[in-house]
């Protein structure tokens, strides 16, 4: 085998770009190494990728200039951005520049943009259902993204458009259940009977390794995924068959959800509100024949409980 060639990835140390760096470390015959890219390069999870013998480098995406660095002689970049550090599209949409521009400099051959659908195709910013936020979105980790697909396209950057979901690891962290009163777990979500597209991180790495193995075949293509699509009822019905405690589904409406003041309830009622109202767009653009013929292990929520069920136990308790 000759040299690899190197994939930067961003956001290494998280869900997406450290499941695409797992993915590529646990593929030992394919064609690539990994470059790992941190704002925290000291960090422990930077510390163990180095362990693994991972290239770490520190770059930051509100900071142009480091990134050249980042790009140098690779093949390929993941590249992701993380909205939720500062919740702000502007700002989502600026790195995602910095981003399109640095890759295009230095010549990159093939790059993933993690994006996602632009909610104001279904819900347009008129439509009351919804209220509109930051002035020109309705959900604006993901209209910000979509906006800036444009960005890579123009940079003449060779570009392959992966749009997610909803990662299941959520339930570990950002949207964990509530006990109620008699003690049962509940999953308090607005999203009525609709399903709910997900998947999980690990699936989202295995993915981007296949979109990177089929070299140009997926150069300008959208590619949508989802591991399942499942109402909440069932994941709560699912989650207490693992875990041998009662979960049950609370639905809410999601003006009620958005009542709940934390930071990004939101941004968070109108996402959920956008997967509920949106319902069938969604899920027919995530194909899962198509998904688990590039990630053939693609894992279904039981699947995946199995395999998190005590870090759930922990999580929760």
């Amino acid at each position: 085998m000759g040299e690899k060639k190197t994939i930067t990835v961003f956001g290494a140390t998280g869900a997406q770009g450290g499941g695409l760096v797992r993915a590529i470390l646990a593929d030992r015959e394919s064609d690539f190494a990994v470059r790992a890219v941190t704002r925290h390069p000291e960090s422990g999870k930077a510390r163990e990728l180095e362990r693994l013998g991972v290239q770490v480098i520190q770059a930051d995406m509100d900071d142009e200039a480091s990134l050249g660095p980042a790009f140098e002689h690779a093949y390929g970049a993941y590249l992701v951005t993380n909205f939720w550090d500062h919740m702000s599209a502007e700002r989502e949409k600026a790195q995602a520049l910095a981003l399109a521009q640095a890759a295009s400099h230095a010549g990159v051959q093939h790059a993933i943009w993690s994006t996602l659908e632009d909610t104001r195709e279904c819900i347009p910013l008129e439509d009351t259902r919804m209220p509109t936020l930051q002035e020109h979105y309705k959900v604006p980790h993901f209209d910000g993204k979509a906006e800036a697909d444009h960005y890579f396209t123009e940079a003449g950057v060779p570009t392959t458009f992966l749009r997610s979901t909803f990662y299941w690891e959520n339930l570990l962290g950002m949207f964990p259940p509530q006990r109620a009163e008699d003690g049962a777990f509940e999953l308090v979500l607005p999203m009525g009977d609709s399903r709910l597209s997900g998947i999980a991180v690990d699936d989202i790495g295995r993915i981007a390794l296949a979109v990177f193995k089929r070299d140009t075949d997926l150069i300008a293509a959208t590619v949508s995924i989802a591991g399942e699509h499942l109402k909440v009822a069932d994941m709560a019905s699912a989650l207490s068959e693992t875990l041998g405690e009662t979960v049950r589904y609370r639905p809410v409406t999601a003006d009620a959800f958005r009542a709940l003041g934390f930071p990004g309830a939101d941004e968070t009622g109108n996402m959920f509100q956008f997967y509920a109202d949106c319902e069938d767009r969604f899920t027919a653009a995530r194909d899962l024949t198509a998904v688990r013929d590039l990630d053939p292990a693609l894992q279904d929520f039981r699947t995946w409980l199995a395999a998190h069920g005590e870090e759930l136990r922990a999580a929760w308790t």
